[in-house]
């Protein structure tokens, strides 16, 4: 098989490589012989080797897990509740919100797929608008030969299809930034430039201006070590913090189309901005202004500076951004000295000592022994308006403070909107939020005013799961049944938000305001089920079926934690899983089933739907999720524990060959594969922490992409194209 391995040397011509199995051929840690086809290459994989067994873990490095989620796979998991049902549920409802909101919405394209549009723009302001039927035909299943695994520090694409780097860490968004200088780095400038470590991001197009668009993008962490010649974190300078603080936070930024490529080139728009850890929020719903999110500085509960931690978002049918604050916990310092009823501040995650970014050197806030409630003030899903650059962005507390991998949407054929977001730790929950608001159609500003308002009234659930096979569930994920793995759900209601901001608590002994700011208390208490890493969930824009990646818990069924059920039938997991449901979007009850138990085909704790599992590729740690226009469902993962660079995937998802998975792209070495958006013409992919190892510095770096030659590995946004100019993966 031939493929296209595009070397670290920025937009240089590729090199091609050949990839040939002669004998045997090695997945993760197994060596099997090669006599049947494998996509790509030759293998035998049958019969199964029952006795294999996954023997590894994520290929995360120890620096990735500090300065990324302060070290959490390495803690004991926060979720310690017995998961018994306590009390009685309440209802009642009550709220005030207020979003400052702006220009015209248009239809996002990328991440979210277009589960839903805002109608035709010549309709009437105040109807309610229906998902509108996707591009494509579903179960047409995708057309290019897989991409082997592999530990190259490149990009590598299959062949037919070229790439090139939209915009990397450093490079100016604005005219009068300066250009980047890895050796004389200052925060003024960081404050101008695309940030560091980008994760989720989505691709928004201006209306009128053809082949042009928005690039909406997180940045989730920064990592000393890596981005300073010569660190040292006993000795970290002041300026060397504040340039950690301007590189975190979310990036907009204007990008131009080039005619017969998919190449997209940064443009200096006036939508561009930059949002950093200290740029002001307007917090809103039961937590604003309450005892538990006022400060010295903030007397009135409201007015929070920053966002960080930023892992995956959504992209709103009204054409705001949606980004979830995940590991905010690893950001404050001197937790065990903030005073901790029922458990609170260790139900979170926090931690003594200081942090690895030591922002409470400089600034107090960040410091839990002296400002105990600024920790309170993180952990929601934030909102930004990227079509006015002078808005005031928003953190929704209505939909629950928790490790927010991101917020997904949903809008029913009857208008209404249902969020979903997965509580990014081990043995934590699903939850999705319904609103009392219908979307409206139409791009004028009365539509506008009242979309953005959505987020703001609603109800907040959390996902009990039983298992149709419990008895048959063993821990080895052997398959219970010729339909798999599969069961039912019930969605328990948390916390109503009403139209005038108010809220209602729905679990009996916490209020409104303690389930919005402690919500995984209040999950605890109704006995949600805990899952294995609950991440990205998003919604099939054909089907209405909803899917959640479940990265890993190797802690599941070890020694006294939590043991399997049959949504997470494997002990030690260290590969991932990937859940089907079938929600009942407005109600309480769901069908689930799961699609992928990922890892080694090779091995027996394996299961692609169903599909002939030596025609699939091996994948492991899923994280991120995107659709195409064709009902195909596309995953990104996160520390591959088969110990090959992390990748781009393919899963078909109706027809006779659905569960057939294949290798789409891999990233570079150290690097993790975030945000991807499918669109027709390209696919984009954001390139995480490339070149981190444990023993990595910039003196020895591990990687040189995608400047290659001796340069700095530097965090970017990738795309990737059909040479012919066809349609992507079909």
């Amino acid at each position: 098989m031939k493929e296209r391995s595009i070397p670290a040397q920025g937009l240089a011509a590729p090199s091609p490589c050949v990839y040939q199995s002669v004998g045997f051929v090695t997945f993760g840690f197994h060596t099997v012989p090669t006599t049947t086809i494998y996509p790509g290459v030759t293998v035998s994989l049958k019969p199964l080797a029952l006795f294999v067994k996954h023997d590894g873990q994520s290929a995360r490095s120890a620096m990735t897990c500090e300065y990324k989620c302060d070290n959490a796979c390495f803690h004991e998991p926060p979720n310690t509740s017995s998961g018994e049902y306590f009390g009685d549920i309440v209802a009642n409802l009550n709220r005030r919100g207020l979003i400052k909101g702006g220009a015209a919405a248009v239809l996002a394209v990328g991440a979210a797929s277009a589960l839903a549009a805002c109608g035709d723009a010549n309709s009437s302001e105040g109807s309610s608008t229906p998902a509108p039927t996707p591009a494509g035909t579903p179960g047409t299943g995708t057309n290019f030969t897989a991409v082997a695994p592999n530990k190259e520090d490149a990009i590598v694409v299959p062949e037919g299809y070229d790439q090139g780097v939209v915009i990397r860490w450093g490079d100016p968004i604005f005219a009068d930034a300066p250009a980047f200088d890895f050796e004389n780095q200052t925060a003024a400038a960081q404050a101008k430039q695309f940030g560091y470590n980008n994760d989720f991001s989505a691709l928004l197009p201006i209306e009128g201006q053809p082949n042009s668009f928005l690039l909406a993008a997180n940045h989730e962490y920064t990592t000393g070590p890596m981005m300073f010649r010569g660190f040292d974190k006993a000795k970290i300078t002041d300026e060397q913090i504040a340039i950690t603080k301007a590189a975190h936070g979310m990036a907009v930024v204007e990008v131009k189309g080039e005619a017969g490529t998919g190449k997209l080139t940064p443009a200096f728009g006036k939508y561009n901005r930059r949002i950093t850890a200290d740029t002001e929020f307007l917090l809103t719903g039961p937590a604003a202004g309450s005892q538990y999110t006022v400060t010295a500085a903030d007397p009135t509960g409201t007015k929070v500076l920053g966002t960080f931690a930023n892992c995956a978002g959504g992209v709103t049918p009204w054409g705001t951004i949606l980004s979830g604050e995940e590991n905010f916990n690893g950001y404050f310092a001197n937790g065990d000295q903030a005073s901790d009823p029922k458990g609170r501040v260790k139900r979170y995650g926090f931690t003594k000592g200081g942090t690895p970014n030591q922002w409470e050197r400089t600034d107090k806030r960040f410091d839990m022994s002296k400002e105990p409630n600024e920790a309170n003030r993180f952990g929601y899903v934030v909102e930004v308006n990227p079509w006015d650059a002078n808005s005031t962005p928003v953190k929704h507390s209505a939909m629950g403070r928790l490790k927010h991998e991101g917020a997904t949407i949903y809008v029913t054929p009857k208008g209404d909107v249902v969020s979903y977001t997965g509580d990014d730790e081990k043995f934590d929950y699903m939850y999705k939020f319904v609103s009392k608001r219908k979307i409206q159609s139409g791009t004028g500003a009365a539509a506008m005013r009242h979309n953005i308002t959505i987020l703001d009234a609603g109800t907040l659930y959390v996902a009990k799961l039983t298992g149709d096979h419990a008895d048959k569930i063993d821990g080895s994920g052997k398959v219970p049944s010729d339909k798999g793995f599969t069961g039912k759900g019930q969605w328990i209601p948390l916390l109503e938000t009403g139209e005038d901001g108010k809220g209602k608590s729905l679990v009996d002994g916490m209020t409104a305001a303690e389930v919005a700011v402690f919500t995984r208390l209040a999950a605890d208490k109704v006995g949600a089920t805990k899952m294995d890493r609950p991440e990205d969930f998003e919604a099939n824009p054909f089907t209405g079926k909803v899917y959640l990646a479940l990265t890993n818990n190797d802690n599941r069924a070890k020694d006294d934690k939590p043991g399997v059920d049959e949504a997470n039938p494997r002990k030690l997991n260290k590969n991932g899983q990937v859940l089907e449901i079938t929600d009942n979007h407005t109600g309480t009850d769901f069908t689930w089933s799961l699609l992928l138990v990922c890892g080694d085909p090779a091995a027996a704790d394996t299961y692609f739907a169903g599909f002939d599992k030596t025609k699939v590729s091996p994948i492991s740690c899923p994280d991120n999720l995107a659709f195409d226009s064709y009902g195909n469902l596309w995953i990104s993962t996160d520390g591959n524990a088969l110990k090959t660079n992390d990748g781009l995937f393919s899963v078909v998802l109706d027809g006779p060959n659905r569960g057939e998975t294949k290798q789409f792209l891999t990233v570079p070495k150290g690097a993790e594969t975030c945000g991807p958006i499918i669109t027709e013409s390209r696919v984009l992919v954001s390139v995480q922490h490339p070149g981190e190892a444990d023993d990595a510095t910039p003196d020895n770096v591990s990687s040189h992409w995608p400047d290659g030659g001796t340069a700095q590995p530097r965090p970017s946004v990738a795309v990737v194209w059909r040479k012919d100019g066809g349609r992507i993966g079909v």
